[in-house]
């Protein structure tokens, strides 16, 4: 299967995933334009989306998956980063090196399996490695086990766990990953990225 990758500048993949979020009902709360916007503005980042026509009407294609990653550093600023700093302090090095973060991501429920988010997640290796990133990432919930499958697939290693004691479901998991160069050649999803506004 060869999976259909767009890669969006600011402004258009703001929309694009505010969009495609409403499709996600297990998220308690959307993340608008205005606000995708706000985190990445100034900031080295990312936006992917995988679409795929429908089952049903293969001239219909549909936004099917989508990552959002950013650079994050030791001297963050607005609070919710520097708290993740600070959570990861002795995990992860920020001085010195350039870590990305993958903040928001997810694949709809009708085509979670079929290797999306997988796609998605190797086109954003190949990026950071091309913009001479050290490290990826990730925070999840303990609770999304599909998420934390493809991650361990991907050999993504846990490297904090924080137990939520009322619901071990919601505990915070962390992962990260050291990039390299020789990463690239294990990649299995056939792809192709098309790159807005070209």
């Amino acid at each position: 299967m060869e999976y259909h990758i767009t890669q969006y500048d600011l402004e258009q993949g703001a929309l694009e995933i505010q969009y495609i979020e409403e499709y996600f009902g297990e998220f308690p709360r959307k993340k608008s334009a205005s606000e995708i916007v706000e985190r990445l503005a100034g900031r080295a980042h990312l936006i992917l989306l995988a679409t795929a026509a429908l089952p049903d009407d293969p001239g219909t294609v549909v936004p099917v998956s989508f990552k959002v990653a950013h650079e994050i550093g030791a001297a963050e600023k607005e609070s919710k980063l520097a708290d993740l700093v600070d959570r990861l302090d002795g995990c992860v090095r920020f001085r010195d090196r350039r870590v990305l973060y993958t903040w928001i991501g997810g694949t709809r429920r009708d085509w979670r399996g079929q290797g999306f988010f997988r796609a998605l997640t190797e086109q954003q290796e190949i990026w950071a490695i091309e913009q001479g990133f050290d490290e990826i990432v990730v925070k999840t919930k303990n609770r999304f086990y599909d998420m934390r499958g493809t991650l361990d697939h991907l050999r993504f290693e846990v490297v904090k766990y924080e137990r939520n004691v009322s619901a071990n479901a919601e505990s915070k998991v962390y992962l990260s990953k050291k990039l390299t160069a020789e990463m690239i050649s294990s990649h299995r999803s056939a792809k192709t990225v098309v790159q807005i506004p070209i």
